[in-house]
């Protein structure tokens, strides 16, 4: 699989897809910048080597309709003052006006198209749409690593129509998710909290044929309970064994799960442990947080709550690989795959 750094540039139009997919407060602002900051020394890279550039994102979810509050006007502010350089934006991401825009491009300029999701068939993984956006660039560069378990038409289409590589964000996940996958320190312990065990279940079943112990949050231990959902390995999966309604876990738990932790090589963590934006009941999450930093493993956290936690607790440079996905994280370390890293090796 090719990356950034196998393609001459110079000069070239290449087109980038990011994940600027922000959380926003009630007023629309973004209240998150981190998926923006970690797209960062890709399009750096870009600039350096004189690059036309060319970025996509989708933002939140409008169902092919244009709103207003999900332009991508705030996200272009906030790129340009991370950049400390001028950013421009389209007003949508096909069309004339559009290739007009990037006819006029210079060397080292870069260029935001309107949000993707404004058209259904980005989602639809329409073809027509997809070779209408792959005609605005020479060279195709997925740096959206927390997208690339969609099977979207900026994901998987454009890979179809021109020369195609991993961007260095994408390339830093894959590396470093592929460390778990690949000859992993022992033991390994995984962290899943949250809810939503539908979703996480597979996950939970897969990823024990490797680890050692799972521990997971009082709220999926109670689904798992009340589904009588089956495991490959049942014995491996640890959770709360009372109170599973409660916002935080107990203090008995957390001795449990730190003494877990504190013998691990490797811990992957994805999901809070309780409710932790309020201050009364983060003590689980925040013990978790403390013990996996003071473990000295190699640890691996994704997700967005998670990650927005430790942001607000100052943790976030203590983990040895921060992952901009939550649900691609979980898809990639369940089976090595993601649709958009399959688009990329064709």
């Amino acid at each position: 699989m090719k990356n950034i750094r196998d393609f001459d540039i110079e000069n070239k139009k290449v087109l980038v897809r990011c994940d600027f997919n922000v959380p926003l407060d009630d007023d629309g602002k973004i209240s998150d910048d981190f998926r923006i900051q970690k797209s960062l020394s890709t399009i750096r890279h870009l600039v350096s080597k004189k690059a036309k550039i060319i970025l996509m994102s989708h933002l939140g979810d409008p169902d092919g309709n244009r709103v207003a509050m999900l332009k991508l006007d705030k996200v272009r502010d906030r790129l340009s003052e991370l950049l400390g350089a001028s950013v421009a934006r389209a007003d949508d991401c096909i069309g004339p006006e559009v290739k007009k825009q990037i006819s006029q491009l210079k060397q080292g300029d870069v260029l935001l198209l309107e949000n993707l999701r404004f058209h259904k068939e980005e989602q639809e993984n329409n073809l027509e749409f997809a070779k209408e956006l792959s005609e605005l660039g020479e060279i195709y560069i997925n740096d959206a690593f927390s997208d690339s378990h969609r099977t979207h038409a900026s994901i998987v289409g454009i890979p179809q129509y021109l020369p195609h590589g991993m961007g260095l964000l994408l390339e830093k996940e894959v590396k470093n998710l592929g460390k778990i996958l690949g000859d992993p320190e022992k033991p390994i312990v995984v962290l899943v909290g949250g809810v939503k065990v539908a979703t996480k279940s597979a996950f939970i079943d897969k990823i024990s044929n490797i680890a050692d112990t799972i521990l997971v949050s009082g709220l999926i231990q109670k689904e798992i309970l009340d589904k009588k959902i089956q495991f490959t390995h049942p014995e491996k999966i640890m959770g709360p064994q009372d109170n599973l309604d409660e916002q935080d876990i107990s203090g008995a738990t957390i001795a449990i799960f730190k003494e877990k932790i504190s013998a691990a090589k490797t811990v992957v963590w994805n999901g809070p442990f309780g409710k932790f934006e309020e201050n009364e009941y983060k003590k689980g999450t925040l013990a978790i947080a403390k013990a996996i930093i003071e473990s000295g493993a190699f640890s691996v956290v994704g997700g967005g709550e998670t990650i927005e936690f430790l942001r607000q607790e100052g943790m976030l440079d203590k983990f040895s690989h921060v992952s901009t996905g939550g649900g691609a994280m979980l898809d990639y370390l369940s089976d090595g795959q993601l649709p958009g890293l399959d688009a990329l090796s064709n």
